[in-house]
């Protein structure tokens, strides 16, 4: 059996009929029926039928992301598959790593990330926060654009914008005020790079402008009871695995309003030994990650069975 990673995706991988690939799994059946339990609606519904509109609502894609998640992860233990050496997500992917890893429950974490959807949306108007992807640039660049955008306003100045998702080597996503934000595209591509795309996003996450979240995010952390990881998990805000349930919540408060750093993350779980890195849940856009980060890196994804046959295989 080759050494090998599960991580998890987040927001911007769902699509309506997500689950549908798995036909009628009993595990998945339980999964959505948990899910549905502790959040007080049919969330098989509204990923079976959407509409996509509804997806799309962050209040919604947050919960339905780690349900998916963990009805692979689920399938992939109930059809015999054999245990990662290591876990991680992306943003929100976190809190599926952190349910596979057994710190959470999904009946605890479904409740969790819908609030933490909830506060991101309050946190900044919609309209007043915005992200773009900047491609074609290393980081140390996007980070040094990003300063002078925001030094373009003046001293004293409320417009913000930060890199905050470390993608690939040069793949990076920036966030803030919309103003900060469209400025840091004007300079970085001025200074070379290849693109900067705006992303349809309703909040800047990830942001400095997302602390308020952070703050009721931390409350309701706090009456929450963890239990020590099963299986270690690399957290996006240090790159670092923590066993103590108080640094854990600590790290899931931060995480909020700090840098997803994904390619430190891969290089983390390489570290450990690890030679392949398997996406659990929709989309292929990690497994893609992986290779781009580091080409000796073996990325593949499960998100039906067929996918997890292929990954059963290819991991034998």
């Amino acid at each position: 059996m080759k050494s090998f990673a599960f991580v998890f995706p987040g927001q911007g991988s769902q699509s309506v009929g997500m689950l549908d690939g798995w036909g009628d799994h009993p595990v998945v059946a339980e999964t959505l029926r948990e899910a549905s339990d502790a959040l007080g609606e049919n969330v098989a519904q509204l990923i079976q039928e959407g509409p996509k509109e509804a997806l799309a609502l962050t209040t919604n894609t947050q919960p339905v992301m780690l349900v998916a998640g963990v009805a692979a992860w689920r399938v992939w233990n109930a059809e015999g598959g054999a245990a990662p050496v290591a876990l991680a997500g992306h943003s929100l992917g976190e809190y599926s790593a952190l349910v596979a890893s057994g710190v959470l429950t999904l009946a605890q974490a479904a409740p969790l990330v819908r609030l933490r959807a909830a506060a991101m949306q309050e946190a900044v108007p919609v309209g007043t926060g915005a992200m773009a992807a900047i491609l074609g640039m290393e980081a140390s660049k996007v980070i040094a654009g990003c300063a002078e955008a925001a030094a373009s306003f003046g001293p004293g100045t409320s417009e913000v914008v930060e890199a905050v998702n470390f993608n690939d080597p040069i793949q990076t996503v920036i966030a803030g005020t919309k103003a900060a934000v469209d400025k840091a595209c004007e300079v970085l591509k001025a200074s070379g790079a290849k693109r900067a795309l705006p992303l349809p996003v309703s909040a800047p996450f990830h942001s400095s402008l997302m602390k308020p979240a952070a703050e009721k995010l931390r409350e309701a952390l706090a009456g929450v009871s963890l239990a020590a990881p099963a299986i270690p998990v690399v957290n996006n805000v240090d790159v670092a695995v923590c066993s103590d349930a108080d640094a854990i919540r600590e790290a899931l408060y931060r995480q909020a309003f700090g840098a997803v750093r994904w390619v430190e993350c891969v290089q983390a779980l390489k570290a450990r030994g690890v030679t392949h890195i398997v996406e659990c849940g929709p989309g292929k856009v990690l497994a893609g990650l992986t290779k781009r980060i580091d080409p000796e890196l073996v990325g593949a994804a499960v998100f039906d069975t067929a996918s997890l046959a292929e990954a059963r295989e290819l991991l034998a």
